[in-house]
């Protein structure tokens, strides 16, 4: 069966200076990724172990206008410059195929399996696979699936050794929950769960939380059917109770 955890999550950013500039006055390293040439677009990253915060931004408008199959791309042509979202989380696993048939068979619509590839900051080759499972559950995209190019201990030892993940100057954080505000929690986190066999955590009156891996995704009742808000946890007294709003996404630490 395929391995799944939760990779990272997708902000819409029209400035990629500004999260560089705002997790460091807080005491956060995010740094300047590099350029999806085939693309049109750009990102800015911040690493919290290997699940980690991508700032997408639009490099090339009329690139990206015209990218197929990438729907990530085109909601971020969709959204920006005006909002500024939360997109959407990502699954990475270690059988890309098998999930595509699992999927499949679940009557999904998805991607081809899409070769992605760009060079980062000091000009390495940085490779993967991914595939976009279109549409949506009420209105709430589904996350989209990765696949990197080795292990996750072989990609940890090398982007720890690379400096790409590092101490955070205010101390320790880590990534733990994606918070979803759903119209129907209970539909939605069903709807997950059984694509992507990912086992119910806590059920309450207005949420339902899956757990993937260590880390959690959680249902809230709400209308805008949206990705609103990321739940770090932390020992640091610098950011312990803080929250950081950028644009419409939201990170809290506890």
């Amino acid at each position: 069966m395929a391995t799944k955890q939760w990779d990272h999550l997708v902000h819409y950013f029209n400035d990629l200076d500004k999260p560089v500039e705002i997790f460091g006055e807080h005491g956060l390293v995010a740094f300047k990724g590099g350029s999806h040439k085939e693309w049109g677009t750009f990102n800015t990253l911040s690493y919290f172990g290997l699940t980690y915060i991508e700032f997408l931004g639009i490099e090339n408008l009329e690139l990206a206008k015209a990218t197929e199959h990438n729907r990530v791309v085109k909601d971020a042509v969709d959204s920006l410059p005006e909002h500024e979202i939360l997109s959407r989380v990502v699954i990475r696993t270690d059988d890309i195929e098998g999930m595509a048939a699992s999927l499949e068979a679940a009557g999904l619509t998805l991607s081809p399996i899409i070769d992605g590839k760009r060079l980062d900051a000091n000009g390495r080759l940085i490779e993967w696979r991914m595939m976009i499972i279109e549409g949506d559950f009420g209105g709430l995209v589904y996350p989209f699936i990765i696949q990197w190019k080795g292990t996750d201990a072989e990609r940890l030892e090398r982007l720890t050794a690379s400096g790409i993940i590092q101490p955070h100057p205010a101390g320790h954080a880590e990534i733990k929950r994606a918070v979803f505000h759903v119209s129907d929690p209970a539909a939605a986190a069903g709807h997950w769960g059984d694509l992507f066999g990912l086992s119910v955590a806590e059920s309450e009156n207005k949420s339902v939380t899956l757990k993937i891996g260590d880390k959690f995704f959680v249902f809230v009742k709400g209308d805008e059917n949206q990705f609103k808000q990321v739940i770090f946890e932390t020992d640091s007294i610098k950011l312990k109770g803080k929250t950081i709003r950028m644009g419409e996404g939201e990170y809290d630490f506890t």
